[in-house]
Protein backbone atom coordinates (compact mmCIF):
# COMPACT_ATOMS: atom_id res chain seq x y z
CA UNK A 1 0.00 0.00 0.00
CA UNK A 2 1.43 3.40 -0.97
CA UNK A 3 1.68 6.00 1.16
CA UNK A 4 -1.37 7.90 -0.40
CA UNK A 5 -3.28 5.32 -0.33
CA UNK A 6 -3.14 5.05 3.56
CA UNK A 7 -3.25 8.51 4.29
CA UNK A 8 -7.01 8.57 1.83
CA UNK A 9 -8.18 5.29 3.52
CA UNK A 10 -7.39 6.94 7.47
CA UNK A 11 -8.79 9.85 6.34
CA UNK A 12 -11.88 8.12 4.57
CA UNK A 13 -11.81 6.09 8.39
CA UNK A 14 -12.04 9.07 10.42
CA UNK A 15 -14.46 11.06 8.25
CA UNK A 16 -16.95 8.04 9.02
CA UNK A 17 -16.60 8.00 12.36
CA UNK A 18 -17.53 12.01 12.88
CA UNK A 19 -20.50 11.91 10.45
CA UNK A 20 -21.30 8.49 12.18
CA UNK A 21 -20.92 10.60 15.82
CA UNK A 22 -22.56 14.03 14.29
CA UNK A 23 -25.39 11.49 13.14
CA UNK A 24 -25.80 10.15 16.87
CA UNK A 25 -25.51 13.55 18.70
CA UNK A 26 -28.32 14.70 16.28
CA UNK A 27 -30.67 12.18 16.69
CA UNK A 28 -30.26 11.57 20.67
CA UNK A 29 -33.43 12.54 21.09
CA UNK A 30 -34.99 9.67 19.08
CA UNK A 31 -33.36 7.13 21.57
CA UNK A 32 -35.65 5.60 24.74
CA UNK A 33 -35.03 6.97 27.78
CA UNK A 34 -33.87 3.43 28.44
CA UNK A 35 -30.98 3.51 26.05
CA UNK A 36 -30.68 6.84 26.93
CA UNK A 37 -29.46 5.57 30.28
CA UNK A 38 -27.25 3.06 29.29
CA UNK A 39 -25.30 4.76 27.11
CA UNK A 40 -24.91 7.83 29.60
CA UNK A 41 -25.71 6.55 33.20
CA UNK A 42 -24.93 2.95 33.41
CA UNK A 43 -21.29 3.43 33.64
CA UNK A 44 -21.78 4.48 37.42
CA UNK A 45 -25.15 3.91 38.26
CA UNK A 46 -25.44 0.17 36.76
CA UNK A 47 -27.50 -1.03 33.90
CA UNK A 48 -30.38 -1.35 36.87
CA UNK A 49 -29.80 1.83 38.40
CA UNK A 50 -28.28 0.66 41.38
CA UNK A 51 -25.14 2.30 41.84
CA UNK A 52 -22.95 -0.81 41.21
CA UNK A 53 -21.62 0.31 37.15
CA UNK A 54 -18.31 -0.64 36.54
CA UNK A 55 -16.81 2.60 37.21
CA UNK A 56 -18.79 2.88 40.37
CA UNK A 57 -15.79 1.54 42.26
CA UNK A 58 -13.41 4.22 41.13
CA UNK A 59 -15.86 7.11 42.53
CA UNK A 60 -14.87 9.00 45.34
CA UNK A 61 -18.58 9.64 45.99
CA UNK A 62 -20.73 6.49 45.46
CA UNK A 63 -23.61 6.60 42.92
CA UNK A 64 -26.47 6.39 44.31
CA UNK A 65 -28.97 3.64 43.85
CA UNK A 66 -31.86 5.24 41.60
CA UNK A 67 -33.98 2.73 42.11
CA UNK A 68 -34.76 3.68 45.85
CA UNK A 69 -35.08 7.63 45.37
CA UNK A 70 -39.30 7.36 45.48
CA UNK A 71 -38.53 5.23 48.65
CA UNK A 72 -35.76 7.52 50.15
CA UNK A 73 -37.99 10.66 49.13
CA UNK A 74 -41.63 9.39 49.74
CA UNK A 75 -42.55 9.81 45.90
CA UNK A 76 -40.40 10.46 42.77
CA UNK A 77 -39.31 13.70 43.09
CA UNK A 78 -39.43 14.99 39.40
CA UNK A 79 -37.92 18.18 39.74
CA UNK A 80 -35.23 17.55 41.61
CA UNK A 81 -34.22 14.40 39.62
CA UNK A 82 -34.75 16.59 36.43
CA UNK A 83 -32.07 19.24 38.01
CA UNK A 84 -29.55 16.80 39.27
CA UNK A 85 -29.49 15.49 35.75
CA UNK A 86 -29.16 19.25 34.23
CA UNK A 87 -27.10 20.11 36.93
CA UNK A 88 -27.03 23.77 35.18
CA UNK A 89 -28.03 26.22 38.15
CA UNK A 90 -29.77 23.36 40.38
CA UNK A 91 -27.87 24.75 43.57
CA UNK A 92 -28.08 20.86 44.72
CA UNK A 93 -24.21 21.14 44.89
CA UNK A 94 -23.80 24.25 46.58
CA UNK A 95 -21.16 23.03 48.86
CA UNK A 96 -18.96 21.49 46.34
CA UNK A 97 -18.10 20.50 43.07
CA UNK A 98 -19.74 17.70 41.00
CA UNK A 99 -18.78 14.20 40.76
CA UNK A 100 -21.66 13.60 37.96
CA UNK A 101 -21.50 15.38 34.38
CA UNK A 102 -23.60 18.41 34.13
CA UNK A 103 -25.91 16.59 31.04
CA UNK A 104 -27.98 19.27 30.26
CA UNK A 105 -24.76 20.97 28.95
CA UNK A 106 -23.47 18.11 27.58
CA UNK A 107 -26.50 16.93 25.81
CA UNK A 108 -26.88 20.20 24.83
CA UNK A 109 -23.40 20.79 23.73
CA UNK A 110 -23.60 17.46 21.61
CA UNK A 111 -26.60 18.81 19.72
CA UNK A 112 -25.15 21.50 18.64
CA UNK A 113 -25.32 24.41 21.64
CA UNK A 114 -28.58 26.45 19.35
CA UNK A 115 -32.21 26.54 20.42
CA UNK A 116 -33.23 23.29 18.53
CA UNK A 117 -30.78 21.73 20.76
CA UNK A 118 -31.33 23.06 23.66
CA UNK A 119 -35.30 21.93 22.90
CA UNK A 120 -33.78 18.37 21.86
CA UNK A 121 -32.13 18.23 25.10
CA UNK A 122 -34.67 19.22 26.95
CA UNK A 123 -36.57 16.09 25.74
CA UNK A 124 -33.81 13.68 26.72
CA UNK A 125 -33.54 14.76 29.89
CA UNK A 126 -37.02 14.05 30.46
CA UNK A 127 -37.24 10.83 28.76
CA UNK A 128 -34.56 10.07 31.46
CA UNK A 129 -36.59 11.29 33.97
CA UNK A 130 -39.00 9.48 33.10
CA UNK A 131 -37.09 5.80 33.07
CA UNK A 132 -35.37 6.67 36.40
CA UNK A 133 -39.28 7.03 37.67
CA UNK A 134 -40.23 3.70 36.07
CA UNK A 135 -37.11 1.89 37.40
CA UNK A 136 -38.15 2.71 41.38
CA UNK A 137 -38.27 -0.34 43.45
CA UNK A 138 -40.97 0.37 46.29
CA UNK A 139 -40.82 -3.43 47.55
CA UNK A 140 -39.74 -2.06 50.68
CA UNK A 141 -41.66 0.02 51.17
CA UNK A 142 -44.62 -1.88 50.47
CA UNK A 143 -43.00 -4.66 53.12
CA UNK A 144 -42.87 -2.19 55.77
CA UNK A 145 -46.45 -1.10 55.65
Amino acid sequence: MTLRTAMLATAGALAATFSAYAFEATTLADYSGEEIFLRYCAACHGEMGRGNGPVARSLKIPAPDLTAISRHYGGFPTALVRGVIDGRGSGIDAHGTRTMPVWGYEFWMEGGGDDVARRQMQDVITKLVDYIRSIQDDSVAANRN
